[in-house]
């Protein structure tokens, strides 16, 4: 089973969106959930992680300050909110899930599972 991520869109620079990832808890409850992106041209990036309770988040240094990410378990759901887009925010984003369950802290190297991804482009 792959993680769907969905709500990704055409945004002009400045702008906002939400990414959703569906989780299913049957599969998934106690992994940590990571979105990555990648970019043409580019290699597969982290953008941000949360622990399987939420208690503990990372964040590429580049998203900081303007992406959240949270999830709400009981509707299976980890959500990307990304706020003062930019242009080099342009990528489709990938949602995985950790190798590992119930860990306390990302680790960034340890995702996979990965789902179908969605494009998200801004417009300078």
């Amino acid at each position: 089973v792959q993680l769907q991520a969905s709500g990704g869109g055409l945004v002009q620079a400045g702008g906002s969106l939400r990414l959703s990832c569906a989780v299913p808890q049957r599969t998934f409850g106690g992994y940590a959930v990571a979105w990555f992106r990648l970019a043409p041209g580019k290699e597969r990036e982290f953008v941000a992680g949360i622990t399987w309770n939420g208690a503990s988040t990372d964040y590429a240094d580049s998203v900081k300050g303007r992406f959240t990410i949270s999830r709400d378990n009981p509707k299976n759901t980890v959500y990307l909110q990304m706020n003062s887009l930019k242009p080099e925010d342009t990528a489709v984003y990938y949602c995985a899930a950790s190798r590992h369950r119930w860990t306390s802290q990302i680790a960034r190297s340890d995702f996979g599972s990965w789902g179908q991804g969605t494009q998200v482009t801004v417009s300078s």
